[in-house]
């Protein structure tokens, strides 16, 4: 396994900005739900996302591809990566707990690492690997509840599509790797935006009429925060961190960005969960800890150390 990046105080700093900006995005998401349909907020948080990562590719004069099969690639990227999992999870929020709905998003991770051994030869799943991935879809079960697998009814429809969501975000990544590697990231999210744009603004306008802009202050605020900041910004943000901290300390961000979720909900919405999804996320956790690999092995090193 190779060595985890030793996180640095600038590190930490961004691993928690990053994980604060994307916590909030699920409560901004709800709020403008009040008012908007769950197609529309999507088309909002594409378009205008779309088009201030376009202003920074302009910005930093980076080229832009014109080979129609980037742009195929940009297209299922966009299907993948923002218009399903946006959109099943927009949906899901109108339905569940603002709380709840992150701590199943936490799930990706979970997925991520089935599709990357399904898809990838050097991702085979270990021993370690399947005891995480075993614990994490533990934990959705506990968080999702016995009780609603067993009766079927609109709120368990809601927890299922948030985690179809996740599989999408899990299929995304594998794509990227796939066809997408060797762009420039800020391309490769403007890309997938704009093609994500084509596909949900006339999508919003046909399913739940004309996109409205004399919206309540407080709902053009929460597209603003999740369109702008959350999206566009958080891309950005989350390329730095990669650089800063490195591919395996980004589990961190998916770890603190739950808690931030469920602090905000339960202050602004006054939302508060079942006891089992609090067990759920712990089962959850401790699963993506044990796929992280660094609670593993320091135990086998312990253990190591103990019998010696």
């Amino acid at each position: 396994m190779t060595p985890q990046k030793t996180l640095s105080g600038k590190a930490w700093s961004a691993l928690l900005l990053l994980a604060m900006i994307w916590g909030a995005s699920f409560l901004s998401i709800r709020i403008a739900l009040d008012e908007i349909g769950p197609v529309t907020s999507v088309a909002h948080r594409t378009f205008w996302a779309m088009l201030v990562l376009w202003i920074v590719v302009i910005a930093l004069r980076l080229p832009v591809p014109k080979e129609p099969r980037i742009w195929m690639a940009f297209l299922i990227m966009g299907l993948l990566n923002n218009v399903i999992p946006f959109g099943l999870m927009a949906w899901g929020q109108l339905h569940i707990e603002t709380g709840l709905t992150s701590i199943l998003n936490a799930a990706t991770a979970v997925f991520g690492v089935l599709v990357a051994a399904l898809f990838f030869a050097d991702e085979k799943l270990t021993v370690r690997k399947t005891v995480g991935v075993g614990l994490g879809f533990a934990g959705v079960v506990t968080a999702i509840g016995l009780e609603n697998l067993r009766s079927f009814d609109l709120r368990s429809i809601a927890q299922l599509a948030v985690l179809g969501g996740t599989v999408s975000y899990a299929l995304a990544g594998a794509w990227a790797r796939q066809t997408l590697s060797g762009l420039a990231p800020q391309v490769a999210a403007a890309g997938m935006l704009t093609t994500a744009s084509v596909i949900t603004v006339p999508l919003a306008i046909m399913l739940e009429g004309p996109i409205r802009f004399d919206l309540q202050p407080v709902t053009i605020m929460a597209i603003v925060y999740y369109a702008v900041i959350a999206t566009a910004g958080a891309y950005l943000l989350y390329y730095y961190v990669l650089d800063l901290a490195g591919s395996g300390n980004l589990l961190l961000v998916t770890l603190l960005i739950a808690p931030v979720a469920i602090l905000l909900g339960a202050l602004v919405r006054n939302e508060s969960l079942n006891p089992n999804a609090y067990a759920g996320f712990a089962l959850l956790a401790l699963g993506l800890l044990v796929v992280d690999g660094r609670v593993w092995h320091m135990l086998r090193k312990r253990k190591a150390i103990a019998g010696d």
